[in-house]
């Protein structure tokens, strides 16, 4: 068997698109992650299907494995033929190790590549509107571990040396040494009055920075129960923050939120809770495809043979869209054979689905559903006119009926159906098992029916019960009048059912949580 190779990749600081482009090129060409907890969990969504995810991470209390024993795992690996990625936090190569797992694969001629990540020292502070040098402040940093020992560190530290060598200190991995280290520079001639910073897990959603000085950050630290893992920021530069904490001015900064649609509509809303500093965790607890009921498929191929006949074809979703044109090109239908039809849509993505296959749509409704859509129409219906509906096999049967009881003719096509989703990421699950997660978003009853369903599933007996307290964010009446009938309770509602306005509300709620209102 040929020997594979190894790649000791740096994730950067925790913000998983912090990683470089090559950590992120070897992450997906990889047969087996070994990863710490300070490697962000998004990133392992990268990681192609089928290959083995192996933790590794320390705790401040707890090894999960020993060191050698991750060296000795990520050599065994590679001689069983496979593609490793050892994702570690940060940069590899600034106290992490990355020597000692490089010097054991060298030793048993295996291949390897060192991928430097961005350094939680520069990134952390950065992200705390810290930066580690100024032109007016400090020209010059050193980079300190401090998660020794006291004996350890003097010995590894000249503190005479260091204490005055740059114009910024930064210490990693050492909250807990924190009045040691204040004390020891104090000493060796730094002021007491020296600005001091500690900014916990950076770059991430529950980012938390202290500043003090020397002489008073650990009683801050210990008033603040403030814990593990911190980047410690020693010097002017610290001043900065003030006028320059960007990333904690974010509308979305602090909320983790729950997004639950079908893993293919998932990025969009996804991003833009990202960009406005928010933590996306993607669960997608519905997935839609093509029916494979012999039956419908063959009701399909019929209404479509029928195109010349439709007056109208109405488009309640855009995967109603989606899977229509699909099931033209499976079929061979040109879409010119729906000439006689006139084409409506609900909602503006729905309409600009269209759009973008050159299909003008009638003007849109003021309220984004069916009732919306027949109020709008309601002049130009005509008894008689052949509906066709290409829908999902859970719409609502309001469209149908509505059309009916005007006299006309509705041909009812379920072009996708809607299941629930078999791939869950566990560590969405745990957030919600230990109440982590801060708003959940709904964007169909058929969303919330499926998380409830999923919940349950995984043992929680009372879904609704454990998610009291989490905002929920419900993207119109009838997601909400689904979640209100399920126990749920909820918070957020947008008065336009489209994800820019459902962002728009998310976004005005955490604001009315930051001034209390």
């Amino acid at each position: 068997m040929n020997k594979g190779i190894v790649y000791l990749v740096g994730a950067g600081p925790g913000d998983p698109k912090l990683i470089t482009v090559r950590g992120l090129e070897c992450l997906k060409r990889s047969d087996v992650v070994v990863y710490d907890r300070l490697a962000s969990p998004r990133l392992l969504r990268h990681v192609k299907e089928g290959a083995r995810k192996i933790y590794v991470g320390k705790l401040p209390d707890r090894h999960t494995m020993k060191q050698e024993e991750i060296n000795q795992l990520l050599v065994d690996l590679a001689l069983e033929g496979h593609t490793v990625t050892r994702l570690k936090g940060g940069d590899p190569t600034i106290f992490g190790r990355v020597g000692e797992e490089a010097e054991l694969l060298q030793d048993n001629g295996i291949s390897f590549e060192i991928v430097p990540g961005i350094t939680s020292a520069i990134a952390v502070p950065a992200y705390a509107g810290i930066p580690v040098t100024h032109r007016d402040l400090a020209s010059s940093l050193s980079i300190i571990t401090g998660h020794e020992s006291p004996d350890k560190l003097d010995r590894s530290i000249h503190w005479d040396k260091v204490t005055n060598a740059t114009g910024t200190l930064i210490f990693l991995m050492g909250v807990a040494k924190i009045g040691y280290i204040a004390e020891q520079l104090i000493r060796h001639g730094k002021p007491a009055h020296t600005p001091v910073a500690l900014i916990r897990w950076g770059t991430r959603v529950e980012q938390e920075t202290i500043v003090g000085t020397l002489e008073s950050i650990e009683r801050i630290v210990k008033e603040a129960n403030f814990q593990p893992p911190a980047v410690i920021v020693v010097g002017e530069v610290v001043l900065q923050r003030e006028k320059l904490k960007w990333y904690e001015q974010k509308p979305l900064f602090g909320a983790r939120v729950l997004v639950t649609r079908a893993r293919a509509q998932a990025s969009d809303l996804a991003d833009r809770i990202e960009e406005l500093g928010g933590e996306p965790c993607e669960l997608p607890v519905i997935e839609t495809r093509e029916p494979k009921d012999e039956a419908v498929v063959a009701s399909i191929r019929t209404a479509l043979a029928e195109a010349e006949q439709y007056d109208w074809i109405m488009f309640t979703s855009v995967n109603g869209v989606d899977y229509f044109f699909n099931w033209l090109a499976r079929f061979d239908v040109d879409i010119r054979r729906f000439h006689a039809a006139r084409i409506a849509a609900v909602g503006p993505k729905t309409a600009e689905a269209l759009r973008k296959r050159g299909l003008g749509v009638v003007q849109l409704p003021a309220k984004f559903q069916a009732e919306g859509m027949l109020e709008q129409l309601d002049s130009e219906l005509k008894t008689g006119d052949k509906v066709l509906l290409p829908r999902g096999d859970l719409a609502r049967e309001i469209l149908p009926r509505e059309l009916s009881g005007r006299g006309l003719l509705p041909v009812e096509l379920d072009v996708y159906e809607t299941v629930l989703a078999d791939d869950q990421d566990e560590q969405a699950l745990d957030w919600i098992r230990n109440r982590e997660i801060h708003a959940i978003t709904f964007t169909s009853s058929s969303t919330v029916t499926n998380l409830l369903e999923l919940l349950k599933r995984k043992g929680i007996e009372d879904p609704a019960g454990h998610l009291a307290g989490i905002a929920i964010a419900s993207i119109g009446p009838l997601t909400t009048q689904t979640a209100e009938e399920a126990g749920l309770t909820v918070t957020i509602e947008p008065e336009e059912a489209t994800i820019d306005a459902l962002v728009e509300a998310l976004v005005q709620h955490q604001i009315n949580i930051r001034l209390n209102v």
